[in-house]
């Protein structure tokens, strides 16, 4: 069972959702704007959010960035919008997972068990190394999760962390996509877009480019490995 926000202005869909998620035993509290959102994340600890884009006070998007400035909880995006673009922009301000509407019951069950399963494993796993990983001139704190690139301090999202650790963990070893998505994002399945978006966003803060890799090399058709600089 799961605590769950949901906020979505349309009274229809809002109903549905709610009903549904009751149904499967989960404690659901709902709203119609962003605002409301804000307050209740702000004072209810949610374990997900169901996050629609076209509310009446505050484009969803821009919801998301001041939820990500006061909270983790995982949001998934429920939308009628289909353009990549805006998809991969949600997915780089901290979005978890998106639907595009209209959507299943049964799909909407499946990506919440997923980033439940997540967030969960995050908190009951063990106690991460204490050791800091020295990659060249990268420093990575799993206990503080804490990064820095030269002594900077990296402004990295939970999951870009995550990724970056668990790559530095490895260093010089390829991992696989399937690999990531088991270890990094807790899914046995998912889109090989939300791998390739978090790695340009990294690589971005990393000063690096997919065409000029310094830390991050990608082996098409095979993974990912992080190596020092040569």
């Amino acid at each position: 069972m799961a605590s769950v926000l949901v906020v979505e202005d349309d009274q229809f869909v809002r109903s549905a959702l709610i009903r549904h998620l009751t149904e499967a035993a989960h404690t659901v509290r709902s709203v119609g704007t962003a605002l409301e959102a804000l307050r209740e994340v702000a004072h209810v600890g949610f374990d997900v959010v169901i996050l629609d884009l076209g509310l009446p006070d505050l484009d969803g998007g821009e919801a998301l960035k001041m939820l990500r400035g006061i909270t983790d909880v995982p949001v998934i995006i429920a939308t009628a919008r289909d353009d990549e673009a805006e998809i991969v922009r949600l997915l780089n301000d901290g979005a978890d997972d998106y639907l595009t509407k209209p959507f299943s019951v049964e799909h909407l069950s499946a990506r919440m068990a997923a980033v439940l399963r997540r967030s969960r494993a995050t908190a009951a796993g063990a106690e991460p190394p204490s050791r800091v990983i020295q990659v060249g001139g990268l420093s990575i704190d799993p206990l503080r999760r804490q990064a820095e690139l030269d002594g900077v301090a990296l402004d990295l999202t939970r999951r870009e962390f995550d990724l970056l650790a668990f790559l530095a963990g490895r260093p010089g070893v390829v991992v696989a996509r399937r690999e990531l998505l088991a270890e990094v994002w807790q899914q046995s399945y998912g889109d090989d877009q939300t791998i390739d978006v978090h790695l340009s966003w990294l690589r971005r803060k990393l000063g690096e480019t997919a065409a000029k890799p310094r830390y991050l090399h990608t082996l098409r058709g095979v993974g990912v490995k992080l190596e020092p600089p040569r």
